[in-house]
């Protein structure tokens, strides 16, 4: 029996599938880690972790599974896109990772925005926008403030990269994980010559390009004696996660729209080529799947938003769950439950690390705004959720400006966990929310990519029919619909009181 495994390493966890060829998920396995913020515009992490975390979560699968090393065809490797890792000759890391939600390197992106404009960026790379979160000036920051370490780095390595390297010992990377980079020219699926040349690097101290989906190699003894793997296993690069993850819930040719609310909260759309949004809005990402693009808006902070409330005032619900067996994150949301729709006017902006699509602004902050001393706990964990779910519907709306309109929502990520969470998103966005058997999109997606490479699957869309199997629906209620139309326009009229005062902080 052939076993295909799906490796994703996220903002704050790794997750790893284990798959038969049938499309049965056999086994599981992750770690967490948490990201480093030593001030309140960065967000660092030892790459280190990265891949010890992805080991421990490979590990963790086969034991549980039971499963002969020997049966493993190949690993696919998808990650958070935009994290950056400055690595020597061996691929040793020289710093920590830059996080993609780390925001210092502003005044780069300011200048490469005055030298490019907004325009020339999206027709190249498909970003609406220049700001901190994409690696070009994160790389530039790295030669304007750390001129020793910048010198020094042999490559810039995504996450994706970095695993890539430790898996195989090559340096290689694909349009999938580097199309959001500001490096890579989406049309021609090549470097962009002109912003390497502004940011101050060569292509060589980047990885060799492949497509998403191809073979990279086998592992190498160190990985393979790492992992307690054969080494005629064969890796493959996986892309971004969120192309991973559409092609997970089998987003791969047109026609779905699927959400994913993990670390962040974002938004995909499968279409055939770039250029489709005259308004130039909508983030355009290459696809996992073969010759598609993703319409893919994020917002930076989604499930995050919940996991910073659990930190910082959940200690109850995280003590009582470690004695209970059970989830901090669902004592939380049974809480939420006892507050009506509309958290009685209670109104949270979820923009903990700044705002991205729609809104652009990295300065903006969260805000809980219309609390009284009627309102409790209860209230404000429905916030959040009501607060994510409603960034759900602006970037739905979005997406059907740009030709891409929704009747259903496929739900992935952590979030699909909650049927609370999913029937606010349902009852927000009027539309039918569908999650999956097995909420890690992303894993399964790199499985199926794993498949399609071992000739396991002819196709993607074969791959789909095996592994995609819909697990509930969840219809919007008609009785909500008031509530939700009013609490909504209450979050944007909050959202743009607030953004000249967002513009002249600091």
């Amino acid at each position: 029996m052939t076993l295909l495994l799906g490796l994703d390493v996220g903002t704050t966890s790794v997750k790893a599938g284990l798959f038969e060829e049938s499309g049965r998920r056999v086994s599981s396995g992750a770690r967490e880690y948490r990201i480093q913020h030593p001030f309140p515009d960065r967000a660092e992490l030892d790459p280190e972790t990265y891949w010890s975390a992805s080991v421990a979560a490979i590990r963790q699968a086969f034991a549980e599974s039971g499963a002969d090393p020997r049966q493993l065809a190949a690993i696919a490797v998808s990650s958070q896109g935009e994290t950056v890792v400055p690595v020597d000759a061996n691929g040793a890391p020289l710093g920590p990772a830059l996080v993609w939600l780390d925001n210092r390197a502003d005044a780069e992106a300011r200048g490469l925005a005055e030298r490019f404009g907004d325009a020339e960026v999206y027709d190249r790379t498909g970003v609406p926008s220049v700001n901190p979160t994409w690696t070009a000036p994160k790389i530039m920051w790295w030669r304007r403030n750390e001129p020793e370490l910048f010198e020094r780095a042999r490559r810039f390595l995504l996450v994706e990269d970095f695993i890539l390297h430790r898996l195989t010992g090559r340096f290689v990377s694909d349009g999938g994980i580097q199309c959001t980079t500001m490096l890579y020219d989406i049309r021609s699926h090549g470097w962009w010559d002109e912003m390497l040349e502004a940011v101050g690097i060569e292509s060589g101290r980047l990885p060799e390009l492949v497509r998403p989906g191809s073979v990279v190699g086998h592992l190498s003894a160190a990985a393979a004696t790492a992992l307690g793997l054969p080494s005629s296993v064969r890796v493959v690069a996986g892309g971004m996660d969120q192309g991973a993850g559409a092609v997970g819930v089998g987003n791969v040719d047109g026609g779905a729209i699927s959400e994913s609310t993990g670390g962040a909260l974002t938004v995909q759309a499968s279409v055939e080529r770039h250029g489709l949004d005259a308004t130039r809005q909508t983030p355009v990402y290459v696809h996992s799947a073969p010759d598609r693009y993703l319409y893919c808006p994020v917002c930076p902070t989604g499930g995050m938003a919940l996991t910073w409330f659990r930190d910082q005032f959940g200690g109850e619900e995280v003590a009582r769950a470690a004695g209970q067996g059970r989830s901090a994150y669902d004592l939380l949301t049974e809480l939420a439950a006892k507050a009506p729709a509309g958290s009685e006017g209670l109104t949270m902006l979820p923009h903990l690390m700044g705002a991205f699509s729609p809104e652009y602004d990295p300065k903006a902050t969260g805000v809980f705004y219309g609390f009284t001393l009627h309102h409790g706990k209860p209230h404000f964990v429905r916030a959040v959720l009501e607060s994510v779910a409603f960034m759900l519907r602006k970037n739905l709306e979005l997406l059907a400006g740009a030709g891409a309109a929704a009747s259903e929502i496929r739900s992935h990520g952590g979030g699909a966990r909650s049927a609370l969470w999913n029937q606010i998103k349902a009852d927000v966005c009027g539309l039918p929310v569908v999650t999956l058997e097995g909420e890690d999109a992303a894993v399964r997606g790199d499985a199926m990519m794993a498949g399609v490479a071992t000739g396991t699957f002819s196709t993607l869309l074969e791959a789909s029919a095996a592994m995609v199997v819909a697990e509930a629906r969840y219809e919007p209620d008609p009785a909500t619909r008031g509530v939700y139309d009013a609490a909504y326009r209450r979050y944007g009229r909050l959202f743009e009181a607030l953004q000249p005062i967002f513009d002249s902080a600091g």
